[in-house]
């Protein structure tokens, strides 16, 4: 079992930055992959980015976001920058591992004003 809590979410002017953790609970933080998701009112959740051995970027926030992990302190951060008011959502973490379910986090909301 995997517990995530997501935090730094806020309301931030556009072209600032925010910084969002995810914190997971267990021992075997290292030999799970990590993704941000969001969702924006009346829109499918959608990916943003993941970790693993190497990392990958939704074409609409490459060279805007950086994902990173801390496995010592079970966290992964989502660096994000020049924001925009589109990048507008509620910001979830998922923990995937072949073989074994998926874990999302509860959320945290991202409202970026022009």
């Amino acid at each position: 079992q995997v517990q995530l809590v997501e935090s730094g979410g806020g309301l931030v002017q556009a072209g600032g930055s925010l910084r969002l953790s995810c914190a997971a609970s267990g021992r075997t933080f290292s030999s799970y992959d990590m993704g941000w998701y969001r969702q924006a009112p009346g829109k499918e959740r959608e990916f943003v980015a993941r970790i693993s051995w190497r990392t990958s970027y939704a074409d609409s926030v490459k060279g805007r976001f950086t994902i990173s992990r801390d496995n010592a302190k079970n966290t992964v951060y989502l660096q994000m920058n020049s924001l925009k008011p589109e990048d507008t959502a509620v910001y979830y973490c998922k923990a995937s591992r072949f073989g074994f379910a998926d874990y999302w986090g509860q959320g945290t909301q991202v409202t970026v004003s022009s």
